[in-house]
């Protein structure tokens, strides 16, 4: 089941109920579109405050990052680092493989 506002976008889905902003209805019992809002107000946030600028190279990864964030936040820190240590264990990044081309721009200003 997905909840959402009523965009009309969202009339093709099979499997939804939404809530009508427009009408100042935001709560319909468990229909509500909060959860979505506040990720979405968070990596706003951590755009314009932190990283000023998203690379589209490497946007995934920030959309990864965040979704990733969101998930742990009603952990503690100690369960949250245990979280995010146990599944970094094999994995890697190495600095050619980041700067290599993906086929997409950089976003950097050309001269």
């Amino acid at each position: 089941m997905a909840y959402t506002d009523e965009n009309r976008s969202y009339k093709g889905l099979e499997n939804y109920k939404a809530v009508c902003h427009s009408v100042g209805e935001y709560v319909n019992g468990q229909i509500h579109t909060n959860g979505v809002e506040s990720f979405w107000s968070k990596l706003k946030r951590s755009h314009k405050g932190i990283y000023h600028k998203m690379n589209p190279k490497h946007l995934q990864r920030f959309g990864d990052e965040f979704s990733g964030r969101h998930n742990l936040r009603n952990y503690d820190t100690e369960d949250m680092m245990r979280i995010v240590f146990t599944k970094l264990v094999g994995k890697h990044l190495p600095y050619q493989a980041l700067i290599k081309d993906n086929g997409l721009d950089n976003g950097a200003r050309k001269l």
